[in-house]
């Protein structure tokens, strides 16, 4: 059995003829950069999320970059993070001159302990940014509880989480400012990439309009420092497309998930399943299991024909880039020991019975 990890192939073939007239309405017009779909995307993600405000950009870690200029975070303020994630997070803090302060996660969710972020606050810090690890957003309640105790901004990497929700709240309504990623592999993807920032305040939306055209005002004024930062129209008109298949994606990752826990569950002595706090749902970007000899594990499924991932196999705070913040292995340990033993499962809306129950028995 040949098993595809994210079949986006497959999701081409569903919706290709939509897809396919919505890049050739855009050829035809051959309006590439904000053209109507930008518009038009941004007015359905709002109608989708319920954020006040939706705004299209070039990629998840642009999305990051524009969040954080909008709230004004310059060099030598700090913004407490996780070490477990995609290096995007921390290294868009870096970036723009800011120092990423690193706390360890919680052992279940894998995302960030909010018990342990109080003690890393000081008079530097200027916000807090959780990620929503694998789909599933941090515990947003404890989050910005801190957070207006100690008067600090709330920006939300939701680069693997869009659609998901806590307490009942859409992640696109989280902290001050929201953002995701369309990286082709993620829940909602584009064919290249692309990003998007939500936030309710009309204020911080205008501001991350125009920092998102080089700071423009108006063609040619230039009211703030900015970037080359649009998602283009091509994109836009492609996951304008998707989005209206997305709940029901959503529904079957669901179900894909669920499944994979049955299946699974049987096999507790050498996994550790995914938790998923009571209190949110997770998008499912990712199922990842906890194994203690991944290395020997992923070469049984390759033998088998099954691909596997590991998201991510080095804490930030070993990695090279990051040594100047005088880290070492040891300070975050359980960061470090779920990177050694964390194994992502093939995941998409069409992982069939068949395929889980075979990815099932091959371990």
């Amino acid at each position: 059995m040949k098993i595809d990890f994210a079949n986006l192939q497959y999701q081409y073939q569903l919706y290709k003829q939509e897809i396919d007239e919505a890049i050739h309405k855009v050829l035809n017009k051959s309006n590439y950069i904000m053209g109507n779909a930008v518009k038009e995307l941004e007015e359905n993600l709002q109608k989708f999320t319920g954020a006040k405000n939706a705004i299209t950009c070039s990629s998840g870690t642009d999305a990051l970059l524009l969040a954080m200029m909008a709230l004004d975070i310059k060099p030598d303020d700090e913004v407490i993070t996780t070490p477990f994630t995609f290096i995007a997070t921390a290294e868009s803090i870096a970036f723009l001159g800011a120092k990423p302060v690193f706390v360890d996660i919680d052992e279940k969710t894998y995302n960030i302990d909010p018990s342990k972020i109080e003690e890393k606050i000081t008079s530097k810090t200027k916000a807090i940014m959780p990620v929503s690890l694998y789909g599933q957003p941090s515990n947003m309640e404890a989050i910005e509880a801190i957070a207006k105790k100690h008067n600090l901004k709330v920006i939300v990497d939701g680069a693997q989480s869009f659609g998901s929700s806590f307490n009942g709240v859409s992640d696109s309504n989280l902290g001050d400012i929201s953002t995701t990623s369309f990286f082709p592999a993620k829940p909602l993807g584009c064919f290249g990439d692309g990003g998007a920032v939500f936030t309710n305040s009309d204020e911080l939306a205008q501001k991350m309009k125009s920092l998102r055209v080089h700071g423009q005002s108006k063609r040619y004024h230039h009211k703030y420092i900015g970037m080359g930062g649009r998602m283009d129209t091509l994109q836009c008109a492609i996951v304008d497309v998707k989005l209206k298949y997305y709940a029901k994606d959503l529904a079957l990752r669901q179900e894909v998930a669920q499944k994979y826990n049955e299946k699974l569950k049987m096999k507790n002595e050498k996994l550790i399943l995914p938790f998923v706090d009571e209190r949110a749902t997770s998008a499912w970007a990712q199922y990842s299991v906890r194994v203690k000899n991944r290395d020997d594990i992923q070469a049984k499924l390759k033998e088998a024909g099954v691909p596997t991932a590991v998201h991510y196999p080095m804490p930030l705070h070993l990695q090279e880039c990051f040594a100047y913040l005088g880290y070492k292995k040891g300070d975050f340990p359980i960061s470090e020991a779920v990177s050694e033993e964390i194994m992502s499962l093939p995941m998409n809306p069409y992982v069939s019975d068949d395929e889980i129950s075979f990815i099932s028995n091959a371990f």
